[in-house]
């Protein structure tokens, strides 16, 4: 097991670096950097130069601003150095877990992904509850009445609810109970009330999941097919197996035999998603949905980053979460050893 754990553990830092070196040398081609903003900025308050055609709001460049100020904006932002040395330096900071500070922000990277992380986090810890705590149960039920109408009818529900994307039904939700053209139930915006501080603990309990409703559904709609179907299916085929036949011809009743049986062989390919669905309910920020609702969570700054060409920010929530990423595969590979003892570290290897 430590022979397995180490060489996976080695193997994590090309791929780390890979990962890396391609987006690093991606961003070198891509145009309007925070040199070229910051420039484009200055021309349109009439800073560094003649203004900025008022037709169109042409951008030229670094035209009329001389190059001492051009080299000192560059130096602002480390690009006065070559591209391999800007990335050994960077390379040399995250050894050290130090992400870098935003351009736009004023903060360190740090700082952004802690203040932004509790939204994220909320909606997706609970998705993440309701998911598994639902599917689960649920995919159970339709195995064990496999071809019934309650079967049927469960299937017809989940599945159209996974059709449905997730911001068209925020979309339509607004609509109708956000105060928009029917209903005025839920909030429009935000986690928490303005009067938060003044509400009681009950109170605040109540009042944060009565903003995190609608939201919440958006995220968890579509994922209940996928892990009901998947716990449906997985338990049919462990039901038809030689092993469940003959524990009932042993006089075992159904009940025993399902959930002291088929239970544990079934749950295996559930269990084993478990870390990545967990540390991803922590880490994963849905665009959308936030942007849709307001919140103020991850998923709206890696999009900000990316159209600012926050770069610090961009690299560094990068290989934080490609890190992440890696040791939650390893987690979920230790975690199929622990479920079935049949696997084998070797044949993993």
């Amino acid at each position: 097991m430590l022979a397995y754990v180490v060489k996976r553990i080695l193997l994590m830092i090309p791929t780390l670096l890979g990962i890396l070196l391609i987006t690093f040398a991606v961003i070198q081609f891509v145009p309007g950097g925070p040199v070229d903003q910051l420039l484009q900025e200055l021309r349109g308050r009439g800073q560094g130069g003649e203004v900025a055609s008022a037709a169109g709001n042409i951008y030229r460049g670094g035209q009329g601003v001389d190059a001492e100020r051009l080299a000192e904006i560059r130096a602002l932002y480390g690009f006065d150095k070559p591209a391999p040395q800007r990335f050994w330096d960077m390379i040399s900071r995250f050894a050290r877990f130090d992400l870098g500070t935003s351009y736009f922000y004023n903060k360190s990277v740090w700082e952004l992904i802690v203040e932004k992380l509790p939204v994220s986090a909320s909606l997706g810890v609970w998705s993440f509850l309701l998911t598994y705590l639902v599917s689960i149960p649920l995919g159970i039920a339709k195995a064990v009445r496999n071809g019934s109408r309650f079967d049927v009818l469960s299937s017809t529900v989940i599945l159209v609810g996974y059709a449905i994307p997730g911001f068209v039904l925020g979309v339509a939700l607004l609509a109708l109970f956000g105060g928009g053209s029917f209903l005025q139930v839920f909030p429009l915006r935000g986690l928490t009330s303005d009067n938060w501080d003044q509400l009681s603990l009950i109170g605040k309990v109540l009042d944060y999941l009565w903003h995190l409703a609608l939201p919440l559904l958006c995220l968890v709609i579509g994922s209940f097919a996928v892990t009901t179907m998947l716990t449906k299916n997985t338990f049919l085929e462990e039901i038809r197996k030689q092993y469940v036949m003959t524990a009932r011809a042993k006089g075992l009743r159904r009940r025993q035999v399902l959930y002291k049986h088929v239970f544990r062989n079934a749950m295996i390919p559930i269990v084993t998603g478990f870390p990545a669905a967990f540390v991803g309910a922590f880490f994963t920020g849905s665009l959308l949905i936030e942007t849709l609702f307001s919140l103020d969570g991850l998923g709206l700054l890696y999009y900000e980053s990316v159209i600012k060409r926050d770069y610090p920010v961009v690299m560094g929530t990068l290989y934080l979460f490609t890190l992440i990423g890696l040791f939650t595969k390893l987690i979920t590979d230790l975690c199929y050893v622990w479920v079935d003892p049949r696997v084998k570290f070797e044949s993993l290897a």
